[in-house]
């Protein structure tokens, strides 16, 4: 009986060392992550993320338009940051439609406020997220944009768990992404920046629940858009 006890014990203690190392391991986006955690270290980011000169690489116009957003759907913009692509997304949708401005980061979302307030834009709401959940209304939503951020999703299984719930039935995911190559952002800091390459990156959606629509390159040699729908 003893032995049995001890056995069990042994077991027991197996099985929560394995459950916490795939916790650990579970927390996949940490060299994305690395530069987000400190509030100093996201205003360096945001001063990037404000550059006036971003329109011209980014094509947020031609983004919008290929996300085949229509008048009076509703939008979500996960990890909208400071709110870059809301006047943007905004004015698609129009007084009809809404959109979800999610970050997890307070700091990014009071910009992210302030610049709906200061271009008075009044079909924009916000919502904060959690490394797991952005939070987001069950199937409610129409198009769900990740611009930039799968990358840094820690937990993408259940990340993407969540955007589907959230989704109407057919809705979509658009996933505008790094490629995982040397010449994809500066100082070939994609290799180690980016978590997965394009094909990767579809496997690994397609996995949970969504199914490829299109798949085109945004910005050559640097970005690729997917639009995915909703099983």
């Amino acid at each position: 009986m003893k032995f049995k006890g001890i056995l069990a014990a042994a077991l027991l203690a197996g099985a929560l060392a394995g459950a916490l190392a795939g916790a650990l391991a579970a927390q996949v986006a940490g060299p994305a992550n690395a530069g987000y955690r400190t509030e100093q270290q996201r205003k360096n980011v945001a001063n990037g993320l404000a550059d006036p000169a971003r329109d011209e690489k980014q094509k947020p116009g031609e983004l919008v338009r290929a996300m085949g957003l229509q008048p009076g759907m509703t939008v979500a913009d996960v990890g909208t940051g400071i709110g870059y692509m809301l006047p943007f997304l905004s004015k698609r949708v129009g007084p009809t439609g809404k959109v979800i401005a999610e970050d997890i980061f307070d700091d990014f979302l009071e910009s992210a406020k302030q610049r709906v307030e200061n271009q008075k834009l009044e079909n924009v709401t916000f919502v904060k997220g959690s490394e797991t959940d952005p939070n987001l209304p069950e199937d409610a939503v129409d198009v769900v944009l990740a611009l930039d951020v799968y990358h840094h999703f820690d937990y993408p299984q259940k990340m993407l768990a969540a955007i589907h719930k959230s989704l109407k039935p057919g809705g979509k995911l658009v996933v505008v992404e790094y490629y995982k190559r040397s010449e994809a952002m500066p100082n070939n800091r994609a290799l180690t920046h980016i978590r997965l390459d394009l094909a990767d990156v579809i496997k690994e959606i397609e996995a949970n629940h969504f199914h490829l629509l299109s798949e085109k390159e945004h910005i050559p040699e640097s970005q690729y858009m997917l639009v995915l729908r909703k099983n």
